[in-house]
Parts: C-alpha cells; structure tokens; sequence
C-alpha cells in the first residue's frame, strides 16, 4: 500500500490526508524524500550543464517537495499534538535534517555553481526578485560554511548536528516539565476564583485524570490563578513550579543544555569568522549590531523600570493594607494588580471575559481582513490532526487565496506558547500553489470558551502572522510569506492586534455568551482605558529577557548560563517582585532552535514600527482606510523577503520609525 505521505493528495485543495496517516507512516517517508532530496541535490551539483539560474537555482527551489510535504505534517502534529512515538521520531529526525541541511550548505561543487552565477549576476538579465533569491542563497551558503575546508568543514558539521539534538530535547524537556506537574485544588481552594477560572481547573483536572479540579503549567490557567486566588500560599507554590520549568534536576534539566548550545554557538560564529554569535545573527537583520539592539532595549527599560517600581510601591501598600507585611513577591503582583485594576479602571476581567468569545472574536479578526483587503472565509468540512482544529478556504473577490486551519485550545501534548506556521508556502515557480496556513493556541476550553483581553490580542497577533502568509504575492517559495529578517517578521503580527482596539470591531464582536448583548459602552471605555495598564511589569519582563539573550550571544559563552542571568539582571536593577518573561531554562524562544537566538528583541524592533504603522491609519481618520490597507498589502505583506525590510517600511511610510510612537503606545513617555 502507497505511504499516504508519498502518495499525490488529490484532497481538496491538496490538503494533508490526516485521516489517512499515522505514526507509523513517518519514518518510511521521512527516509525516502530524505533519499530523494539527497538525490536531486547532487544532481544539480553534478550537471554537465553550465550552471545557470535555472538550472542552479531555480532547480534548489523545487528539490525537495516531498521532503517539505513530510515535514511540514511531522512538524505540524509533533508541536501541537505530541506523543511519545512522535518525540522519539522528532529525536531521530532532527540531527538527520542537521546533518543533510549541512551537507547541502558544505557540497563544494554545488556551492562553485551558485558562485559562477553570483560572480556573472550583473550579466544575467535577473529579474529583482531573481537577483534577490540569489543573493539570499550565496549568502545563505557563505554563512552555512561552504567556503570552510577540510577539519573546520568536518567541525561546523558536528556543531550542526548537536545543535539539532539538543534544541529537540531542550523543547522535549520543558513540554515534559510542563504536562507532568499540577496542583490539585480541594472545593475551598476555589474561593474567590471567577467561574471561567473554576470551569478551566474542573476540565484541566479531567483531563489529567485527577479526582476534581488542578491548576496546571499552561499560561491560560495558570495566570488567572495568579490573577485572582486569595491564597497567597497556593499563588506561592503554583508560581515556584511555573517558573522552575526546566530547572527541576533530573532528566528534564535544561541547565546543561542551555550552556552547551552557547558554547557551540560560539564556536560556529568564530569558524566562520564572526567576532561572537550575535554578530554573526544580527548581519542579516534590521538591526545589524548588538550595539543597536542594546541602544533601542536601554531606551525603553529606563522609562519601564520606573514605572514598574512606582506600581510596585503601590501594590506593596496594597499588600500591607491586607495584613501582609514583607516585601511585593513575584506570586503577589498579578493579584495585587488586578485588584488594581479593578479598582481603578472599575475593570473585573471575571465580568469582561464573557464578552470575549472564541468564536466571536475569531469573527472579528475575519471581519477586520474583510474590510482591510477584502478577503472573504468559508469554513471547511476536511479532515484535520485533531478533532478540535478547524478549517476555512479564504477568498477574494471569488479567487481561491489560501486554507487557514485554527488550533486554539490547551491540551497536554501541545507545547506552550502560540504560533503561525505554513503547511505549504504560498508560490508561483514552478506552479502557483495557494498557502495552507495554520495558527496554534493555548486557549482553555469552556462552553462556549471565553478569552482573557490578553488571549483576544493573542488570536489577532497570530492572525497578522497568517496574513502574511495568505497574502503573499511572490515567485518563489524561499522569500514568500514569513521569509523576511526575524526583527521585521512581527511586523505585520503586532500591527494586526491594533485591530482589536478599535472601538467599532469590539461594540460589534464583544458580545456576551449568555445574552448576547454588546460590551457597554462603559465597559468598552474601561477595556480600551485600561489597554496600557501595567505596562511597566509587562515591558519590564520583556526587555529583561531580550538583555539577557544578547548578553549570552555578544561575547564569550558563559560557563554557567544561570549565573550570568543573574549577573546580567543585577546591573540593570531588575525589581525583586518581577521575574524575566522567560528564564534561561525555560526561554525555548531561544534555546529550542536558532530562530529568536540574538533575536528576542526583535518583537520590541516590530513594534517600533507597528506603533508608526497604525498612526498611517489614524493620520487618514479611519482604522479602516482603503489607501493606507492598499499601500500596507502592496509594500509589506505581499512582498515577502523579496526586497530589504527598511525599504519596504520606507516604500510604506515613507521613512523609518523612532521610539516615540512605541513609549507613547505603551504608555510609558515623558
């Protein structure tokens, strides 16, 4: 029988079969387009042919189909429905995939052709986006080591490979030390918890298999515990576990790990001739330097920082004034704060989320892109990895665009966080090919499931990310879509959550469960009053974070990655009652992969320009205005990474952004 991942999908739109594969089916297929890929590669390595863009270049587009069309449902599946058949399979493939990805970039004869057409480019008659594709693969070969020889080839082959290993079990690690641990909670635990946080430990505790209601490590059950549980002890003992992920000994320990794949960066970046990693990462981004990175993080920490310890006094007098003396601990302020809030903005999350809906706030996103770029959503009736995932073909103006699948709920073998990814990249060489699109959540399920304001703003940042996928109107698949520098890249992401504070899009899709009704205008007055509240804890935990990643990344791999965090966090002052978003052994955002290592800051680079971007809006007097939707399609999410990032910004703006717009978004100016 045809393995379903090798087979031709005559699905409709060419979808994964999911209903027809299992685990079984991935080692098979994984080894044969793994064979196959290897095959085409030294094909065109070994053409008796001049080498040519077509012949060359192009010809490394299209290799490798089948390897994409395994992975991209491996992967899929293994981050958000994992088991243990698939964590060992992902153990096995990714020092594999390191392994071949270092063969391709180290293959000499197939790196002189791309030379011989880089060399002859000015004579070529290249299209831009031919120049582009290019340059990118010359450069992305160059940086890959093609140009290393003999034992300092060998070397950055080894380095690869453990670096593969160990991001996989880094990121096994921490779902491990996140689906073990939970706390189990009796009747009189509850009390003061509101009825969505009751109903998310009640089937939390189900689906653990435990005799009532628990309070997990997943971030939408565990903040709201920290929100609104009176008692101090348990917020102690609920935090100390979620802040230990990774850090517990044992097997599941990351410490180790974190330190290992520093040091081999390091090494890596010093092979190739980079005076540290964070140089060698930053060449290809916006921001070039780690001087650069540090300059724009130091401009918003002192203003954050200030804010952060003149909340911190407040919420401490708070804590005084409930018989509780002693210093505001890391597990006491989300409860002091909310308490704040409420009593400040007259804002209680508990009476706001059921005006938050799942489903209504997916229909507000859909509504946003309707009237942006006139894209139109039909649900789908297909099979998909799990039964809560659901599907939509997008549309405009009749034309098929794209396939958007949603994820959105918690469970045990969906690793933290949230994400967009593409199944399938949008493309026109060799075929057109429309982009199936999938974002993944972490939502705590509920009937009907109701979000926390944060959780709305999360669905629409990863709608943004879907968005450049969808629309994305390139040649080929290697600079479509997401394929742009990692500090651009959440560019479109964090504009599109802007969308959700629009007071129209909130009065029309607010509505409550129960009756209906629209959100207040009182309440929809708060919402958006509120929208900067606590901004110094939030930007705080952030940059905190961001400035540890480039002080691993800037100079010598520290031999004890734990101590230089707390070095790191000593010299800025960090405040006693905030803890970094991520910790060393728990920040997968850097540790799990290469992607956001130097690059934590780049959400911060984004919203520099997401700030700037929305007030394009805002000067044209309308969230919605044709022109400004017009410009942002044609010069940002329709080019992918087929022009430099700051010239698309400066093609959409007409300039680069300051750090004014972002203080000012966040609260936090003079």
């Amino acid at each position: 029988m045809t393995n379903p991942l090798l087979s031709v999908w005559d699905t409709p739109f060419k979808l994964a079969p999911f209903d027809k594969i299992s685990d079984a089916d991935f080692a098979p297929a994984f080894e044969e387009a793994l064979a196959a890929h290897k095959a085409e590669i030294e094909a065109i390595a070994a053409s008796a042919e001049a080498p040519s863009f077509a012949n060359t270049i192009e010809a490394m587009e299209v290799a490798g189909e089948g390897l994409d069309k395994v992975l991209s449902v491996f992967f899929s599946v293994a981050g958000a429905d994992s088991n243990p058949a698939r964590e060992e399979l992902q153990r096995d493939f990714s020092p594999k995939l390191a392994a071949h990805s270092a063969e391709i970039s180290a293959n000499k004869a197939l790196f002189g052709r791309i030379k011989t057409i880089w060399d002859a480019r000015d004579t070529l008659d290249l299209t831009e986006e031919q120049q582009r594709v290019l340059m990118l693969t010359h450069r992305g070969f160059v940086r890959g080591g093609a140009a290393l020889e003999g034992d300092v080839d060998a070397r950055m082959k080894e380095i690869k490979s453990r670096l593969a290993v160990l991001g996989t079990e880094f990121t096994q690690n921490l779902l491990a030390d996140e689906r073990e641990w939970f706390m189990p909670l009796a009747e009189e635990d509850l009390g003061g918890l509101p009825e969505f946080a009751v109903d998310a430990a009640r089937a939390a505790g189900e689906e653990k298999g435990a005799e009532g209601p628990v309070v997990t490590l997943s971030r939408s059950i565990i903040v709201p515990f920290l929100q609104f549980s009176p008692r101090r002890d348990l917020r102690e003992k609920a935090f100390e576990a979620w802040a230990a992920r990774g850090a517990n000994g044992g097997e599941t320990d990351n410490r180790a790990i974190a330190g290992e794949i520093l040091a081999l960066r390091e090494e890596r970046a010093k092979l190739l001739g980079y005076a540290s990693f964070a140089d060698y990462k930053l060449e290809t981004e916006m921001a070039k330097t780690p001087d650069a990175v540090r300059g724009l993080l130091m401009d918003v920490w002192e203003p954050a920082k200030a804010r952060a310890e003149a909340d911190a006094a407040v919420l401490t007098e708070m804590m005084h004034a409930d018989g509780i003396n002693g210093d505001l601990a890391p597990w006491d302020w989300r409860y002091y704060a909310e308490k704040r809030r409420k009593a400040e903005h007259d804002l209680d999350e508990a009476a706001l989320k059921p005006y938050l809906q799942l489903d209504r706030m997916i229909e507000a996103s859909f509504a946003c892109a309707t009237k942006l770029f006139g894209l139109q959503f039909k649900a789908l009736d297909v099979p998909l990895y799990h039964e809560d995932c659901r599907a939509w073909e997008v549309t405009r103006d009749g034309d098929h665009v794209a396939v958007f699948i949603g994820d959105y709920f918690a469970r045990g073998g969906k690793r933290s966080g949230a994400w967009c990814s593409a199944m399938r990249g949008q493309a026109k060489f060799p075929e057109v090919q429309g982009p199936v699109v999938i974002n993944v959540c972490n939502f705590a399920k509920g009937d009907p499931a109701l979000l926390s304001y944060d959780d709305a703003r999360t669905l629409f940042h990863e709608f943004g990310h879907a968005l450049h996928q969808m629309l994305s109107n390139v040649t080929y698949e290697s600079i479509s879509g997401t394929s742009v520098a990692r500090d651009f890249v959440e560019l479109p992401s964090q504009l599109y959550e802007h969308w959700l504070e629009v007071p129209e899009v909130l009065a029309e899709y607010a509505t409550h469960a129960e009756t209906g009704e629209p959100m207040p205008q009182a309440m929809l007055e708060k919402v958006l009053g509120a929208a900067n509240f606590d901004q110094g804890f939030a930007t705080v935990e952030y940059v905190a974070s961001a400035l540890v990643d480039l002080a691993f990344h800037e100079g010598a791999a520290p031999s004890d990655p734990m101590a230089k965090q707390a070095e790191v966090l000593a010299e800025l002052g960090m405040p006693a009652a905030i803890t970094m978003r991520h910790a060393t052994p728990h920040f997968a955002h850097v540790f799990a992969g290469d992607g956001y290592s130097s690059g934590y800051y780049s959400y911060m680079w984004s919203e520099v320009m997401d700030a700037d971007a929305f007030e394009a809006f805002e000067e044209a007097g309308d969230a919605f205005d044709p022109e400004t939707a017009k410009a942002l399609e044609q010069h940002i999410l329709s080019t992918g990474g087929s022009v430099e990032a700051d010239e698309l910004y400066k093609r959409f703006r007409g300039r680069l952004p300051g750090v004014e717009a972002l203080l000012k978004g966040r609260g936090l100016a003079a």
